[in-house]
């Protein structure tokens, strides 16, 4: 019999099940003043135990006097004062005294002290308690620990804390999971969610506690839920939550206790399961990270939240989307994203949608809930996006669209020290001069040949025409065939191929070299198989789904294949002359111009430097 999900409920829904099912207290446990308290909520109000200062300390250079004994004193009639005391900052005020005068203004003869104007009561003095007195409060009951209330605690005597504790056990199933650390055979992955879960735990002041691997094996699991709900408050079982002949979570939970749901309509992330065991939390994740990630901050985070542990909320803006988003009616669909300011306004660029490509999660600086209601979003639509990052780090960010190079990213770890952050997009190279048309990104890479031979200013007069650009030259790099066992373009017809994506310059090199050879398309399999990076290309080729592909030198040499050289193309950045004027861009013109960026071409190799840096505008 086929498994079904038992239910499926809104988002909505589910965080109402989930704050009314579970009484959400929390413990408390006593923690030391050290860097382990950061970020642990406060169970009680914190009270110092000692007045800072304890004494009456002087806060400047100087002498201590009795204030009464300055009165007149001007540069008409200084004053010698019968009694007065050196003093240093910090040091403490003798009894008796009740002010300082600077040094700069005593004259100081011997062991006389005369001086030209007064002084008020307790002017220049630290008295008792002027930063905190004995018993006043420090922070709340409620607070998040942060380094600078770790110092001042320390300061006024505090030694330990009682905090909030909430434990949390993490359980990762599957026979096809190694551990982090082990290259995983052919259909093996390495166990990542629980670990990425307990740092989002750890973040909202949770402690999370990991738990060995357990395989596919229904009594293993069933062991290892019990004991994770005997030795935690709440408890998350990684995978194992949809409807796989060795999916067996939600069996397992209906055996120790009772499903609240399964299945919640949200993408990614759908398959969900809310269970309940001895009155606690059970959280099936989806196996997918990126499905595990949106059921933690979606689900887990709120449930959290009603322990008083409270995880930040991430900054909205308002952002342009430069993609059009098709979205499933009656389901909350989460996309990533990549945001950056662009003038006056933030433009947003969609990371994969795939729930397994966890590098869209380390990409992404926002993400986009496309609300149950919307069939979609529309290219150009402005929406309200959450940032993942501070909003000065999304102000930072660089938008490059358009064809692909791995020297793109050595250029982002190049600028990345001078406070910038490139967000690349593999779209083409004509996908890129579409982005800087419409303004959606900051600078686009191409390398398109023109009918003529010559790169790019052909394409951009076309598509832009009137446009005030300039192209910022990378580098001149070879095209060529990579292969395990050097094939030329004369060999690919009945070879498998993998094509490039249409409109990138790689697919338009290809198809003009094609057209002078005299061979067909059809001729070669493959050829509608499209990949949007060079690497994948390669990886393609290495694996051995494809006997050939085109690519760039470098992606052939990083994977140990064959190349054959096709062409030497010019691959530039285009821009608007007037982004030359942001400094985020002034960095990346300097960037590439650099040394040391063209050392890194060097060795990656296929690269020609000559050029690197070089500016040229569309008119000369």
């Amino acid at each position: 019999m086929v498994k079904r999900y038992l239910s499926v409920i809104s988002l909505a829904e589910a965080r109402e099940l989930v704050e009314r099912s579970f009484p959400a207290i929390p413990g408390v446990v006593r923690v030391p003043v050290t860097t382990g308290a950061v970020g642990r909520i406060t169970a009680g109000p914190i009270f110092a135990r000692f007045s800072v200062p304890a004494i009456h300390l002087s806060a400047m250079d100087g002498i201590a006097v009795r204030s009464a004994d300055t009165r007149g004193a001007s540069e008409q009639h200084p004053v010698t004062l019968p009694v007065a005391v050196r003093v240093n900052t910090g040091n403490i005020v003798p009894p008796g005294y009740d002010a300082v005068v600077m040094i700069e203004d005593v004259w100081v003869e011997g062991e006389t002290y005369t001086i030209r104007k007064p002084v008020s009561p307790w002017q220049h003095i630290r008295p008792v308690g002027e930063d905190i007195g004995e018993s006043e409060m420090i922070v709340p009951k409620g607070h998040r620990i942060r380094p600078q209330d770790l110092g001042a605690l320390a300061n006024y005597g505090v030694t330990d804390l009682v905090v909030k504790n909430v434990r949390a056990g993490l359980v990762p199933t599957g026979s096809e999971l190694v551990p982090a650390g082990v290259m995983p055979p052919p259909g093996k992955v390495v166990e990542s969610n629980t670990l990425m879960a307990a740092a989002v735990l750890a973040e909202a002041g949770v402690e999370a506690h990991r738990y060995p691997i357990v395989p596919d094996d229904y009594d293993q699991i069933r062991d290892a839920v019990r004991l994770g709900v005997a030795e935690n408050d709440i408890l998350l079982v990684s995978a194992g939550s949809s409807a796989g002949t060795r999916d067996y979570t939600a069996d397992i939970i209906r055996d120790l206790g009772e499903v609240l749901a399964h299945g919640v309509a949200i993408k990614p992330g759908k398959p969900v399961i809310i269970g309940r065991v001895e009155g606690k939390p059970v959280i099936g994740l989806p196996g997918y990270p990126l499905a595990a990630a949106t059921v933690l901050r979606e689900i887990v985070l709120p449930l959290i939240a009603r322990y008083g542990l409270p995880a930040p909320r991430p900054e909205r803006v308002a952002a342009r989307l430069t993609t059009s988003l098709q979205s499933d009616i009656g389901t909350d669909e989460f996309v990533l994203l990549s945001v950056g300011r662009i003038g006056d306004r933030w433009v947003a660029v969609p990371q994969s949608r795939g729930a397994g490509v966890q590098m869209s999660a380390v990409r992404a600086n926002a993400y986009l809930q496309i609300p149950a209601q919307k069939e979609g979003v529309e290219a150009g639509e402005t929406m309200s996006v959450r940032l993942t990052v501070p909003r000065a780090e999304a102000e930072e960010a660089v938008l490059i669209t358009g064809s692909h190079d791995p020297a793109l990213d050595y250029l982002a770890d190049l600028i990345r020290p001078r406070d910038v952050d490139i967000h690349s997009t593999h779209v083409g190279s004509m996908g890129g001069v579409i982005a800087l048309k419409k303004q959606e990104c900051h600078a686009a890479p191409m390398h398109l040949l023109s009918p003529d031979g010559t790169y790019n200013i052909h394409y951009l007069e076309r598509y832009l025409p009137g446009a005030d650009l300039v192209l910022l030259c990378v580098a001149e790099r070879q095209q060529g065939v990579m292969s395990r066992d050097g094939l030329t373009i004369d060999d690919l017809p009945g070879r498998t191929f993998i094509n490039r994506q249409k409109g990138s310059g790689t697919r338009v090199l290809f198809d003009h070299v094609l057209t002078k050879r005299g061979i067909a398309p059809a001729a070669i399999p493959g050829y509608d198989r499209e990949a949007t990076t060079h690497l994948a290309v390669a990886l393609a080729v290495r694996t051995g789904e494809a006997d050939a592909g085109m690519g760039v030198y470098s992606a052939a040499k990083a994977l140990g294949l064959a190349f054959v050289p096709v062409a030497t193309e010019r691959y530039e950045l285009a821009i608007h002359r007037a982004m030359l004027d942001d400094p985020r861009i002034a960095a990346l013109v300097e960037t590439v111009s650099s040394e040391a960026f063209k050392r890194v071409l060097r060795d990656l190799g296929g690269y020609e430097t000559g050029e690197t840096g070089v500016l040229r505008g569309l008119r000369g």
